[in-house]
């Protein structure tokens, strides 16, 4: 289902006292910062966690609520079950958001927690910039941000069958793998991985150069999507990411992606001692 937006607080009223889930509430605002940072791994949870039922609600904009609830400082995270609430947090913490979500749904009988594809990872998919984003060497029909969506267009190589494919993250990630979906044939073979380049490299750079890892893809990777893991180690702290496929399984002209894919976390270095609102007080709630 996602996240619920609560667009008034009749609407708030009547989604936590639904059939006996656990209902996670984030209490955010606009101009929060670590809010903003929280937002992409809430809405992952979302969902991971099923059986839970997940709200967002903007204090400014359901005042009498956020009141109510006792909310003063953003975010916030309150659980309920019938009604009651059980459990609350403050702070972009998503460790901790995760392990309370993670127990009151294992307390309830209808839990069931939809399982990752990477055990302990989340799908990093959220946190790339996805706008005005090209390959080196892409076809103009079938460019890049074809094989960031899971649906049935594809990235193709126009020239030969290298690529050179940047990916920018709206924030720093630790990547731990990596899923390329692809025809067994004209699928990418020899991957180079390189991290926080200044700019794009072209070519000559991308051959020349030294990358983070050197990856051998197997046909049956691309034909499962099965998750290839790399040296993680080595993946920390990425801001960019750029691939240099370096050729295909069976050296045709042409290379072709179907679906590109991420898994790892997010850094979250928000210290909330440190956060100060733009007006007023830390922690104040606009009425």
């Amino acid at each position: 289902m996602g996240v619920i937006i609560i667009n008034n607080d009749t609407e708030f009223q009547s989604h936590i006292l639904s059939n006996g889930k656990l209902v996670v509430v984030d209490f955010t605002a606009s101009w929060c910062g670590p809010c903003k940072r929280i937002a992409p791994i809430y809405d992952q949870l979302a969902i991971k966690y099923p059986s839970a039922t997940f709200l967002k609600v903007d204090v400014n904009v359901c005042q009498d609520t956020a009141m109510a609830q006792g909310v003063t400082a953003m975010p916030t995270f309150i659980f309920y079950k019938n009604g009651e609430r059980v459990d609350q947090m403050s702070g972009a913490n998503p460790q901790l958001l995760e392990e309370k979500i993670k127990h009151h749904s294992l307390s309830s009988e209808s839990s069931t927690e939809l399982p990752s594809p990477v055990k302990g990872q989340l799908d990093l998919s959220p946190f790339m910039v996805k706008s005005n984003v090209e390959a080196l060497n892409e076809s103009d029909s079938h460019p890049l941000s074809n094989c960031l969506k899971d649906d049935d267009t594809y990235l193709l190589s126009d020239c030969d069958n290298q690529l050179i494919i940047p990916i920018t993250f709206n924030q720093a990630v630790k990547i731990h793998s990596i899923k390329i979906k692809a025809p067994e044939t004209s699928g990418p073979k020899t991957i180079k991985l390189f991290i926080n380049q200044p700019t794009v490299l072209d070519f000559d750079g991308a051959s020349a150069n030294v990358p983070t890892q050197l990856i051998e893809v197997k046909p049956s990777d691309l034909s499962s999507g099965n998750p290839i893991g790399l040296q993680f180690v080595k993946f920390q702290n990425v801001q960019n990411l750029q691939l240099f496929v370096q050729d295909n399984q069976d050296g045709s002209d042409v290379t072709r992606i179907d679906y590109l894919q991420f898994f790892g976390s997010p850094i979250i270095t928000t210290n909330m001692s440190n956060f100060k609102r733009v007006a007023g007080k830390a922690g104040e709630v606009d009425h």
